[in-house]
């Protein structure tokens, strides 16, 4: 079987897309074209998005395991990176080593956000949502509240 290995610009532009609502904060939504799915990527996810104007791109989340990076294509917004809040524009890259403080992508401006969203797939991975106080655990589904988690000593 041959996989789809050219996804191209018109194709791209075809494409109707995902409307994406995060089911932590509905205030998080973006229309997702999942072009790496599309190809065949099966250890790379590899998206293209729209943020809408007053929207976020995903709950404010930090991957324990997985490495994630933003390029952003068009717009302008705010990236925010911890407590640090920064003015992002087409051209920006935002990197998101595993374990380092959450983020998310917001879109301050007047035009849409479009981007590109490179992330891995492990098969594991651990995400903190602190503004929800929940953690997920993706290998089995389980979301859980972060006071209800315990630390082996």
């Amino acid at each position: 079987m041959t996989r789809k290995q050219l996804e191209t610009r018109t194709e791209n532009a075809k494409m109707a897309g995902q409307d994406k609502r995060h089911f932590l904060n509905r205030n998080a939504q973006h229309l997702k074209k999942p072009l790496g799915d599309i190809a065949g990527l099966t250890k790379l996810g590899f998206q293209l998005i729209k943020v809408p104007i007053g929207s976020a791109s995903c709950a404010f989340e930090r991957h324990i395991c997985e490495e994630e990076c933003i390029y952003i294509l068009e717009g302008a917004g705010t990236a925010r990176i911890g407590a640090t809040v920064l003015q992002v524009e087409a051209g920006d890259f935002t990197a998101c080593p595993a374990g380092s403080e959450a983020h998310d992508l917001r879109n301050t401006g007047f035009h849409i956000v479009k981007c590109t969203i490179v992330g891995q797939r492990l098969d594991f991975d651990i995400v903190d949502y602190s503004e929800q106080a929940r953690r997920l655990d993706r290998a089995n589904g389980d979301l859980v509240d972060m006071a209800m988690i315990v630390s082996r000593q």
